[in-house]
Order: structure tokens, then sequence, then C-alpha cells
């Protein structure tokens, strides 16, 4: 191999290295820290997000209303069903307006679907900590660590997503 050659292939190694330790970094870089909660759930018992810490929670924003959140029932529950001996807990978190959907409304849907999980009612802080200044979509659907730490965003209906996400931090 010429000078060169042997220049080249350093260059090479040296680029193959750097690629892979950028690469390593960033698949175990942390997400940011979720913002705690606290707010009521539809029997008034308040909820906290400080509560679950250790536990992998997926927060479901959803609307009565919304066909996509009603479709995206049904793949809750079996995953809460699934994966609830591994820690998961899911809150499913109701933006219906509480002027038109009344806790007993949100309780009579829940038995209706069978909903194994705890149903919240959002408010605006709890809107503003998680949506910021995006426009909010339902259903969205995230996906806490044992941490605390936001590790993904699943928006629509994608059950393949949200499973593959879910497997990925419930191990």
């Amino acid at each position: 191999m010429t000078h060169k050659g042997l220049f080249g292939f350093g260059v090479f190694v040296y680029l193959s290295f750097v690629v892979l330790a950028v690469g390593c970094e960033k698949s175990v870089e942390a997400g940011p820290l979720a913002p705690d909660f606290s707010i009521s759930d539809i029997s008034g018992e308040t909820v906290t997000l400080e509560q679950y810490r250790g536990s992998v929670v997926l927060l479901d924003f959803w609307a009565t209303w919304c066909p996509p959140c009603k479709m995206t029932i049904p793949v809750l529950i079996r995953l809460q069903e699934q994966y609830k001996d591994k820690g998961l807990v899911i809150l499913g978190i109701s933006v219906d307006d509480p002027q038109l959907i009344q806790d007993k409304d949100l309780l009579h849907f829940r038995q209706m679907t069978r909903i194994n999980y705890p149903i919240l009612r959002f408010n605006q802080k709890l809107i503003k900590d998680y949506f910021s200044n995006e426009q909010m979509a339902v259903p969205t659907m995230i996906v806490i660590d044992r941490n605390g730490r936001i590790r993904d965003k699943v928006v629509g209906f994608q059950p393949d997503a949200l499973e593959k996400s879910l497997a990925a931090v419930v191990k």
C-alpha cells in the first residue's frame, strides 16, 4: 500500500470511529424529564406522575368524539394487559370539554369500552407543559420511562409504532 493509500485508510478508520461513537452516543441519549402533574381522575381522586416513578407510563391524550382515539382504545386495553406485570401504567387523559362531557359520561364510556386503565381530566397547565406552542392532535401517546424521561411520542392511530416504542422501554 502506498503512503497515500495508508493515509486514506487511516482517515477512513478515524471517520468510522467518529460515526460509530456519535451514533452510539445518540442512541443512549435520555429524553427530557416529563413534567409532573397533579390532576383529577373521573372518580375525583388526585393523580400525579411522580406517584408512578419506577413504572413505564403511557399518557394517552384522547377524546370521546375522536374516531382514531376510539380505534386506539382496544390496543391500549391489550397493551395494559400484556405489560402490566412488567410495570406499564397507562393513563388516559381526556381532553373532552368538561361542560359537554361530564365525569359521569366518561365513567359510562369507560364501562362501555371496558377501559382497564385510569381516565384523568386534562387542565391547561398539563397541555401547556406537554405540548408547549405546538398544535395538539388526538390521539397523542407519550411514552415515559421508569426514570421519568420522555422516550417517545406517537401521534394518531399507529398501533405498530406504539407497540414497538413500548417494547423498547418496558423490557
